[in-house]
Parts: C-alpha cells; sequence; structure tokens
C-alpha cells in the first residue's frame, strides 16, 4: 500500500509543478526600462519592457537602437537589462 501512495504523490505533485510554472509566466507584469548613459546611468527615457528572460532584449526601437535596463533607485544606476515584451 505504502508504494502506490508514494507513486501517486509523485504524480501529483508533477502535475501541481507543472500548473505552478504555466501561471508564472502567462501572468507577466511590465516594467519599465530606461537607456543609460555612458557612466551606466539611467536617462529619463523610458521603454515598456518586462523581467521575463527571453532571446530578445528589450530595445528602443522594439528590435534596434538601444537596450533599455532595469533602474537601481537609490543609486540611478542602469545594469540589468530588460527583455522584449511578447505582447
Amino acid at each position: 500500500m505504502l508504494p502506490i501512495a508514494v507513486v501517486a504523490l509523485g504524480i501529483s505533485g508533477a502535475f501541481v509543478t507543472t500548473s505552478m510554472q504555466s501561471v508564472s509566466k502567462t501572468n507577466v507584469a511590465p516594467k519599465i526600462g530606461y537607456l543609460r548613459d555612458s557612466n551606466n546611468k539611467c536617462t529619463q527615457t523610458e521603454v515598456n519592457c518586462n523581467t521575463t528572460q527571453s532571446p530578445f532584449l528589450c530595445r528602443l526601437n522594439v528590435t534596434s537602437g538601444p537596450v533599455a535596463y532595469d533602474k537601481d533607485i537609490p543609486t540611478n544606476n542602469c545594469v540589468q537589462p530588460l527583455y522584449r515584451p511578447t505582447n
């Protein structure tokens, strides 16, 4: 009886993990990205991006132009590149 319970628990855990992964990908909040200057400081130019990793970086002109970065509020540094929105 115990081996059957272990197998059932393992299968249900696999389904729960799969459903949690699909929910997190569909509920992605947009993130405002900023362009940076030569000192890695953020400029005032805002770009619509998100934080979900993809092969495409978020850029000023969708597929070209400078890359947009996440702003570190206390230092105003732009060091983490953001990704292109999927919509």
